[in-house]
């Protein structure tokens, strides 16, 4: 069912043009990406769907009765409520069902009282009611409130806070609660991982996985798109471009778009040169001018194509060192940490131990210490015990994500100058125009810049740095997606060591060699990179059932080392698996025989086959024989079911 259609939407503000001819579908249980850089009108477009602005040119058609439902990029929750309130509200409409039940509740009470006629018109009137206090999900809303919460990382103690006391990102994520468990008919949601820590974003990716209706979204967060969407709308150069598939099939199939366009427009222009040279040759002759001629009727009737046009300008630049490290980087040993009004350690008994070349991704849920850690490691922060020791020639670049660094009374050319004056101007400004720094953008003072802007100053103060231990606190936050892979190339390239803290699980998989995962009693190291340490984390959480469960092997033998345990659980988890494929193997050989039987069946009823009696007895065999199959393949899949 088609939920909503934009039609050649125009879009400008003053003289400038935003969006152009823009048409999209959005139907039920929809999965969308709106993708392009910071400034294409992403959020403009969202805005235009959810009513919030309007259209110079086109049409949008809604369906019937349609529920919209839009979160914007900084909202923040405003409330005098509790946050358990405000979320009660959301359910106002089925409370207010619940309040009339409990009204003709006392009114049966009087029973005695009543006429029939008036007993059985408040009995039918309750039964009503009551369908539709169940129907709407009366007995649930509770349940529905907490899973929310809890997945969004608003533990049963916050419930009663109020809203106003809350942090902006607690505040952005309680309005995207909200929105959630309003579940509209087409959720538009602009940047909803911000503020997110890994726990709520796998979570929130599990939630809109099972949402029931049209979800379009804007983020920069590639893993999320991954994992949600099945179509992309890519929006470059005022007009958008359908792609079919994830996020990773889109970055190839747009790959692939432009070089198979950039190969005809180059075709078509060697063509069409060769005709003019051809004219130009022979328009003169008697004796070729008639082809000549020809060649320009048909040169002036050719469709031109347009050449391609690329992305535009996105950073470019490399990280590289003053002087290799000694192998040994960094030992941190015994390090415990707690501030000076808390009794309680934010961390203790930390032990790492890093080598040169070592990818390091720290992980773990806000509030747990990672930005902490870092500041322990640069020295900003003194530890409460245990120590620090860098290997020998170690030289540290830090990136803070409050960009603290930056001096926002500089200019954008000062800023990296007076850090680095020995280097000429020109260079300096080569180094800002690679960052896309250009021309006059070098004397803008830093304040009037964006995030994204001073994200991309401070990676080039960094940079010029020529460290070879970085460590870099959330450095994909404000980025586009396209400098995110530039700085992900830069870093795969680079010859030392990286310490980071992320929340973008993309970025970590192609960064990471090691995930550092922190917990309150302390870390546990996972050689790998994101997508590894989740499969482990998951083994860990089955070896756990398994080990809970009483029935299993692993509890009725007597097992003495954790080598053998887990062994144990292995061959047991082997053995499973091994049984699905071949459960899941016969379900399909099952399907095909199946399938093939109908086909049989259906061509022994054609007269040439039932009326000749060699070719029915033939069928007839084939038929029995696919049936012993299918039952061959069915005890067997019982077996295995047993």
């Amino acid at each position: 069912m088609k939920m909503m259609q934009l039609s050649q939407i125009d879009k400008w503000f003053g003289s400038k043009s935003i969006l152009s001819q823009v048409t999209l579908d959005i139907k039920n249980n929809d999965r969308i990406a709106i993708v392009g850089k910071n400034g294409s009108g992403k959020s403009t477009l969202l805005k235009i769907m959810a009513g919030i602005y309007d259209y110079d040119n086109g049409h949008i058609y809604k369906a019937r009765d349609i529920t919209i439902g839009y979160l914007p990029q900084h909202f923040m929750l405003e409330s005098e409520r509790t946050i358990w309130q405000e979320m009660y509200d959301v359910f106002a409409h089925i409370t207010e069902i619940q309040d009339k039940l409990q009204h003709v509740e006392k009114e049966l009470e009087k029973a005695q009282t009543l006429s029939n006629f008036d007993y059985e018109k408040l009995l039918y009137n309750y039964d009503h009611l009551l369908q539709l206090f169940t129907e709407q999900g009366g007995y649930h809303i509770e349940t529905k409130i907490e899973t929310v919460l809890t997945g969004l990382n608003f533990p049963k103690s916050m419930y009663h806070t109020p809203i106003n006391q809350l942090s902006g990102g607690q505040k952005t994520r309680l309005a995207l609660g909200k929105l959630l468990l309003q579940s509209p008919n087409v959720l538009i949601l602009d940047e909803p991982t911000n503020h997110l820590d890994i726990t709520a974003l796998s979570w929130l990716e599990n939630f809109l996985n099972n949402y029931e209706g049209a979800i379009v979204t804007v983020s920069h967060d590639r893993y999320f798109l991954d994992q949600i969407v099945s179509t992309i709308y890519e929006l470059s150069h005022q007009r958008v471009k359908k792609y079919t598939g994830s996020y990773r099939q889109y970055i190839h199939q747009r790959q692939k778009d432009y070089e198979q366009a950039l190969k005809a427009y180059e075709k078509q222009q060697a063509e069409i040169k060769r005709m003019e040279d051809f004219i130009q040759k022979n328009i003169a002759h008697a004796a070729t001018s008639k082809r000549a001629r020809s060649r320009r009727k048909q040169l002036e009737k050719m469709e031109v194509l347009e050449k391609p046009k690329a992305d535009g300008a996105s950073a470019s630049f490399s990280f590289t060192v003053n002087k290799q490290s000694g192998v040994d980087v960094l030992k941190i040993s015994d390090l415990s940490f707690r501030f000076s009004n808390s009794e309680k350690n934010l961390m203790s008994h930390v032990n790492l131990h890093i080598r040169r070349g070592e990818r390091i991704a720290l992980v773990g849920p806000n509030g747990i210490g990672k930005t902490t850690f870092l500041k322990l490691i640069i020295g900003q922060l003194q530890p409460t015990a245990g120590t620090i020791e860098f290997g020998a020639n170690v030289q540290v670049g830090y990136y803070d994500q409050e960009q603290a660094s930056l001096n926002s009374s500089k200019t954008v050319l000062d800023e990296l100058w007076d850090d680095f004056p020995h280097v000429n101007e020109r260079d300096i400004r080569n180094v800002l125009g690679n960052f896309l720094f250009t021309g006059d953008d070098v004397l803008y003072p830093v304040h009037s810049l964006s995030g994204g802007e001073k994200a991309r100053l401070a990676l080039a103060k960094l940079m010029m740095k020529r460290a070879n231990l970085l460590i870099l606190d959330e450095p994909t936050n404000h980025l586009d997606i396209d400098s995110k892979e530039m700085l992900e190339g830069a870093l795969k390239d680079f010859p030392g060591t990286i310490i980071f803290v992320s929340h973008d699980r993309y970025f970590i998989n192609q960064i990471a060699n090691y995930v550092v995962d922190m917990q309150r009693e302390g870390i546990t190291v996972y050689f790998g990179n994101y997508d590894y340490y989740i499969n482990k984390k998951q083994e860990e959480i089955e070896r756990a059932q398994l080990n809970a469960n009483n029935d299993t092997p692993i509890q009725n033998e007597k097992i003495t080392t954790q080598k053998e345990r887990y062994k144990k659980m292995r061959k047991i988890q082997r053995e499973k698996r091994r049984k699905e494929r071949k459960i899941s193997q016969l379900e399909e050989q099952i399907t095909e025989l199946e399938r093939y039987l109908v086909t049989l069946e259906e061509e022994m009823a054609q007269p040439d086959i039932y009326e000749d009696y060699a070719k029915a007895n033939e069928y007839l065999n084939e038929v029995n024989t696919v049936k012993q199959k299918i039952e061959d393949l069915m005890e067997q899949w019982e077996s295995l079911h047993e």
